[in-house]
């Protein structure tokens, strides 16, 4: 949290590839600043990203760059890029850290913690309020759920990156935009 500044009041943190940035990130950061009462939320990127090191382009700092587009328009919204690469300890120092699904199944799995079920536990017990976005039909028992829009459940950065079908669409305008400039994500169709 050192590279943002101070903020009064509640600030959470969502960790994240943001590989591209879609309108479910969105989505997902204004229902966790509703949620919570936020006055700040704070998108994370590692440098090098946990279970992604093979990433290239585009690297943190583009994708931060992108991210600080979308946040200029926004001012509850902050960019941090970290070395730290768990949920744990990038979410120190927070109150209050948002996954969606997919990753909290991640961070509960003992195989990110050297199939260490203690290690992993102390990791989770050290975490701040956690905030969890439902994906697809995956709603885990046990934690604070988001309130999230049924079309944006399925929402995939992975699909954008594929080039499925219409999953261009789901680009923010600012991912859109850099997207035209670098080729680094397939557009949606004028």
């Amino acid at each position: 949290m050192a590279d943002a500044p101070p903020a009064a009041g509640p600030v959470g943190c969502y960790p994240g590839s943001f590989n591209p940035p879609t309108i479910a990130h969105l989505a997902v950061a204004e229902a966790a600043v509703a949620a919570a009462g936020l006055v700040r939320l704070d998108l994370v990127l590692s440098r090098v990203a946990l279970g992604k090191e093979d990433l290239v382009h585009p690297t943190a700092e583009e994708r931060a760059e992108v991210l600080r587009a979308v946040a200029a328009r926004r001012p509850w919204l902050g960019v941090v890029v970290a070395d730290a690469r768990l949920i744990a300890e990038l979410a120190h120092g927070y109150d209050a850290v948002v996954v969606g699904a997919d990753k909290w199944r991640q961070v509960i799995d003992p195989a990110w913690y050297g199939d260490d079920p203690a290690a992993r536990d102390a990791a989770v017990a050290s975490l701040p309020r956690v905030l969890v976005a439902p994906r697809g039909d995956d709603r885990p028992a046990g934690v604070e759920l988001l309130d999230l829009a049924d079309h944006h459940r399925d929402v995939s950065a992975t699909s954008v990156r594929a080039g499925a079908p219409d999953a261009a669409r789901w680009l923010l305008p600012e991912a859109a935009d850099a997207a035209r400039r670098t080729g680094w994500w397939p557009l949606p169709p004028p």
